[in-house]
């Protein structure tokens, strides 16, 4: 589906601009499909063939979406690494794909491009691959080093109806241009990975910026008069603080699209303000292939700042107990998806797939509610993990990593309230010496190399002992409460 849909596109919009790197150089669809090819050809020199796994530790501009292609066009199944892990997390992963093929050098991308188009002067560019529904594409990662990663595997099938959930499955017209957005994540992302086909067929022109800033974000908007602007909430919180929403007109601006879980109200009702236009909050997981819920455009107050919507296209929703049994509208538990989106299974892991995917539904380990108007409330999470900004944060993972600093005894790391993050994580630290506990900048510098950024506490709290529960476990549940209570003072300061 992705290399038929490569090659489509290029027939149809042919030397239209299908992305812009961050230096402004644009890759036109007739050349992604050429360079595909070339690369596909360097590629099957080396023995990559068709279920092998190429794993790209590559930035995100296009010569990650050329290799992406490429992989595709030769039924190898691309899995990419997110920048922002840390070494030692990103070579887990990679080890985890067992790749015939590991690209982490940009120029060698090139270099191999020019010895495809070599051998293509000879040979030809490869043959297409005979339609298989069930061939594996992807896989996309959902967490770190700690514990047992999961990558979780997509196929032709899913994508497709990534595409019929995001669009209906229309192609633009063709040589007609469709229009500009902006990358909002990391190509290694579920929001990438799963929805390229989409973003092809409907001739977008994509500009992506070498690094993520609110200012730059909003320049590029402004300057190519985006009708849609895509994102997480803390990007928009940050938009909202930069001098360029000022210097701007956003009346270009038509839609504003929040994915990955819920936004504050306030920031809702504020973005709609400042940029005269609707915004949706779509509410997703990697395993959802991206897909779950979203809040309509045209919503009134309650759907739009206090829910996340209601099931799109091909998804259903169910709240159900700990033994798996329905429960009724308006209570709360956990929330399961079904889709053809979501994933076809975790790579190599059997018993989580098993434990996640049950009679072909989805577990999100999400608590939520679903109103009599069919509204589904998010209630928190079955687990500990916190999102800092659109960023799933596994408080065991840091724990791990903090209590190797030889000036920390105990700690517990849980998420705290935070106007533009969403979340942060806290550090509550028991200290090796009461008379000597160490500071946040000791911390962070300690586990800098050990763990992504995004994964690092952003407020130190010094404690005696860590509270229990009857059971004798960390009473995260208090800890969390009082960081809550906290930030709450803080706001009202």
């Amino acid at each position: 589906m992705l290399s038929a849909t490569v090659r489509e596109a290029a027939r149809r919009f042919g030397d239209l601009v299908a992305f812009v790197d961050p230096d402004g150089t644009p890759l036109t669809y007739r050349e992604l499909d050429r360079r595909s090819d070339a690369l596909a050809t360097a590629l099957a020199a080396r023995g990559v063939a068709e279920g092998d796994r190429v794993v790209l530790r590559l930035p995100s501009d296009t010569r990650y979406v050329v290799a992406y292609a490429a992989a595709a066009k030769l039924g190898a199944i691309t899995a990419g690494l997110n920048p922002l892990l840390a070494e030692p997390e990103q070579r887990a992963l990679a080890d985890l794909a067992d790749p015939r093929v590991v690209l982490d050098d940009p120029a060698e991308v090139g270099e191999l491009v020019a010895d495809g188009e070599a051998r293509m002067a000879d040979a030809g560019p490869p043959p297409p691959l005979p339609a298989d529904p069930d061939r594996p594409v992807a896989i996309v990662f959902t967490s770190g080093t700690t514990g047992r990663p999961k990558g979780a595997v997509f196929c032709e099938r899913q994508l497709a109806a990534v595409a019929l959930c995001d669009t209906g499955g229309a192609w633009a017209s063709p040589g007609r241009p469709g229009p500009a957005m902006l990358a909002s994540t990391q190509f290694a992302h579920v929001g990438f990975t799963t929805k390229l086909p989409w973003y092809l067929r409907l001739a977008t022109r994509t500009h992506i910026l070498g690094r993520w800033r609110a200012d730059d974000a909003l320049r590029t908007i402004a300057e190519q008069r985006m009708p849609s602007i895509g994102g997480v909430a803390p990007q928009f919180a940050l938009m909202l603080r930069s001098p360029e929403i000022d210097r701007h007109d956003w009346s270009h601006v038509e839609t504003v699209v929040a994915g990955g879980a819920a936004s504050p109200p306030a920031l809702v009702a504020a973005v709609r303000e400042r940029f005269g236009a609707a915004y949706s909050i779509r509410y997703s997981s990697t395993e959802s292939g991206g897909c779950g819920t979203g809040t309509a455009f045209d919503a009134d107050d309650e759907e739009a700042l206090h829910t996340v919507g209601r099931p799109r296209r091909g998804v259903e929703v169910s709240v159900r107990d700990p033994e798996g049994r329905p429960l009724p509208a308006g209570e709360v538990g956990e929330l399961w998806l079904r889709s053809p989106t979501q994933m076809q299974g975790y790579w190599r892991d059997p018993e989580a797939t098993a434990a996640t995917l049950v009679d072909g539904w989805l577990r999100t380990g999400d608590l939520a509610s679903v109103d009599e108007r069919g509204l589904v409330r998010l209630a928190g999470r079955v687990k500990e993990m916190f999102v800092r900004g659109g960023y799933n944060v596994y408080p065991a993972e840091v724990e791990a990593a903090l209590v190797a600093h030889p000036a920390v005894a105990e700690a517990a790391v849980v998420p705290r309230p935070d106007p533009v993050m969403g979340e942060v994580g806290v550090a509550v630290v028991v200290p090796a010496d009461p008379g000597a506990p160490p500071t946040l900048e000791d911390l962070r510098a300690f586990l800098a190399d050990r763990l992504a950024r995004y994964k690092l506490p952003e407020a130190l709290r010094v404690v005696d002992a860590l509270p229990l529960t009857p059971m004798q476990k960390v009473d995260r549940r208090r800890l969390a409460a009082q960081e809550a209570e906290a930030a709450a003072l803080e706001a009202g300061a």
